[in-house]
């Protein structure tokens, strides 16, 4: 009996050792899972956006004005004409940095900073997501939305594409990680708290509509208990407002005064305040239905239900009550962050419901598509005890799910959504990728000359070579050639100069030199045209379309006939030029050409919200009467 009650004491002695083993074994485990994780789903969206690689025609956009930027043009779409054509400033000035640091081929800079931000997306996402679920040392944190993410065709259509898509999923992984460590921190230090603060007072920088992340998350922090410091809560909450709002303000006023306008060009041209909500929900089940997006969303949703609720029971959870000051420290948690960006996705997505969402497939749903997902980004796995009684049914629950998360991702992955080609069909949404894949004829557009084999570009470019004297170029119902309207006699030295009128913005500005002016009826480069009203029943994202009689006028080319195209008539050209005499729609004109002074700076600024709201009407007879104008060509006696 001595003997084994002995031996019983030395097994006893023994146990926490063992204990104590299995669970660096364990962590060992969980963080070798995790990492390897992060490695394959990198490695996955790298190769799937890889063999998806391409610019399309509004990266292009985004080129030009880096190439007006690197010859000392300024922020500008065409030469002397104040235009902010991209909805991203932070992109803009992103790719032009790196295109001056490089001195690389431009097509080229964007395709490696695009892919570059966007595999970091994922690795900030899955970053936020260990950091919710206790780190990765307490379970087996396996890639779950991440892998919903990636599989949807869109997302790696737009690893690349040359537009902002990857910094906007980047800011939001980044954002989401360092608000889970402000969280999760025993002790938070005020230079990290003013790094948080900058991060997300750069969100109208990243898009406009991420304004409203941006907002949410700095009143969360402003309203947050103040860390220890040497510093008043006041007079630090003084000092979050400054760093947030420095650069975000600062732009501002120079956009305003610079621009004349409170938001980009591109704001105005798509009207984005207007409602569509029937083209909306169109665009959202474009998304949802052909992937059955809304299974995996579902299976996640259960499966973080069940996670959160096994993780505040293995890490305890405090109780604490309603009182304001209780509040407030409840805004400094996992719960509140999670709550923060599942919110703003949803908010987003009214958003987008209500301004009928774009004309690419899924890319305008692909940031809300994110942020829905954040939480979920991995999925604990805690493995049962060996003694368990009864069966762990949360193990079982989260198991079934992320296998069945991994099976719905490879059938998504492989499936084809629009099957029509070329062809736009009568919602308007169209595959980008496949589209300009499929109408140039390259399997990876990359380059601006590979859209020389677009239909007209390459004519575009012979035309203007074969017409030194200048003119206006209007695209024709054929593909090889232009109508070209010629300016008058005499012909000043060296050519009146071009100018293109065109709805594809990227491809033609990027194969013509930088003195050759590029506008588009739909107004995201002229402004005379984002100023009309919006048509009721216009394609998505194209839904505002300038005669070209205004264009005559305003480029100043011959305005007769045999000159003057074919179908134009010369009652309207003659009527549009008297429109183009309205008092606001002159200053509307002066406000982004006239050369830049204080005096200049100071009256758009003044007037840039005036400036935002003006709209005329494109039938120049029409915008006679509203301007209160006398029409030229009077009506024949009925």
């Amino acid at each position: 009996m001595l003997v084994e009650g002995a031996e019983r004491t030395e097994d006893d002695a023994e146990r926490p050792a063992r204990v104590q083993a299995r669970s660096a074994s364990f962590a060992r485990l969980s963080r070798a899972t995790f990492v390897g994780g992060i490695t394959l789903t990198v490695v996955f969206f790298a190769v799937g956006g890889w063999q998806r690689r391409w610019i399309a025609d509004d990266g292009l956009i985004v080129l030009r004005t880096v190439r007006n930027l690197l010859a000392g043009n300024g922020p500008v779409f065409n030469v002397d004409e104040r235009v902010e054509t991209n909805t991203s400033t932070a992109w803009t000035y992103i790719v032009w940095f790196f295109s001056w640091l490089t001195q690389a081929r431009l097509e080229y800079v964007v395709l490696g900073v695009a892919l570059t931000l966007s595999l970091a997306a994922v690795v900030f996402a899955m970053l936020g997501a260990a950091r919710l679920w206790g780190g990765s040392g307490s379970a087996l944190l396996l890639p779950a939305g991440v892998f919903v993410y990636i599989a949807v065709p869109p997302a790696r259509d737009y690893v690349t594409s040359g537009l902002e898509s990857g910094l906007v999923i980047c800011w939001l992984g980044l954002l989401w990680w360092q608000l889970m460590r402000w969280a999760r921190a025993e002790r938070v230090r005020v230079p990290g708290l003013f790094g948080l603060v900058f991060l997300a007072g750069l969100a109208p920088l990243i898009r406009p509509e991420m304004t409203l992340i941006g907002a949410l998350a700095l009143s969360m922090i402003f309203l947050a208990p103040m860390p220890e410091s040497r510093l008043r809560p006041s007079v630090l909450r003084g000092i979050i407002v400054a760093v947030a709002g420095l650069v975000p303000l600062g732009y501002q006023i120079w956009r305003m005064g610079y621009y004349g306008l409170p938001y980009p060009n591109t704001a105005v041209a798509k009207d984005a305040g207007g409602a569509k909500w029937s083209q909306g929900f169109t665009y959202l089940w474009d998304l949802v239905g052909p992937y059955y997006l809304w299974v995996p969303l579902l299976v996640l949703l259960i499966a973080g239900v069940v996670a959160g609720r096994t993780a505040l029971t293995h890490n305890g959870s405090a109780e604490r009550g309603w009182s304001l000051h209780e509040v407030r420290i409840r805004l400094r948690s996992p719960s509140a962050v999670v709550t923060l960006v599942l919110a703003s996705g949803f908010l987003l997505t009214v958003y987008a419901l209500r301004v009928g969402g774009d004309f690419m497939h899924g890319r305008m749903l692909l940031p809300q598509l994110f942020l829905l997902l954040l939480p979920v980004a991995v999925l604990p796995l805690r493995l049962p005890a060996r003694d368990l009684r009864p069966v762990d049914w949360t193990f079982a629950v989260l198991l079934v799910a992320w296998i069945g998360t991994i099976g719905w991702a490879l059938f998504a992955a492989n499936t084809t959504a629009i099957k029509t080609g070329t062809k736009i069909s009568s919602s308007g949404i169209v595959d980008e990728r496949v589209y300009y894949v499929l109408n140039t004829g390259h399997d990876h557009p990359i380059r601006a000359e590979d859209y020389l084999d677009y239909p007209r570009i390459r004519a575009m470019v012979d035309d203007i070579a074969a017409t030194p004297n200048g003119g206006l170029l209007l695209n024709s119902p054929s593909f090889m050639f232009w109508y070209i309207a010629p300016p008058p006699q005499p012909i000043p030295e060296g050519g009146a100069g071009h100018t293109v009128y065109f709805l594809n913005l990227g491809m033609t500005s990027m194969n013509v030199p930088l003195d050759v002016r590029v506008i588009d009826q739909m107004g995201l480069a002229y402004p005379l045209a984002a100023h009309t009203e919006r048509l009721t029943d216009g394609r998505i994202g194209h839904d505002k379309n300038l005669y070209p009689d205004w264009v005559v006028v305003d480029t100043g080319m011959v305005d007769r006939k045999p000159w003057m195209p074919w179908y134009l008539d010369e009652k309207w050209v003659i009527q549009a030029r008297t429109a183009m005499s309205c008092p606001d729609t002159a200053a509307l004109l002066i406000s982004y050409r006239d050369p830049l002074t204080f005096e200049r700076f100071r009256h758009n600024f003044k007037h840039a919200l005036k400036f935002a709201k003006y709209r005329i009407d494109r039938v120049p007879k029409y915008e006679i009467e509203r301007c209160g104008l006398v029409n030229p060509v009077p009506e024949p006696p009925r």
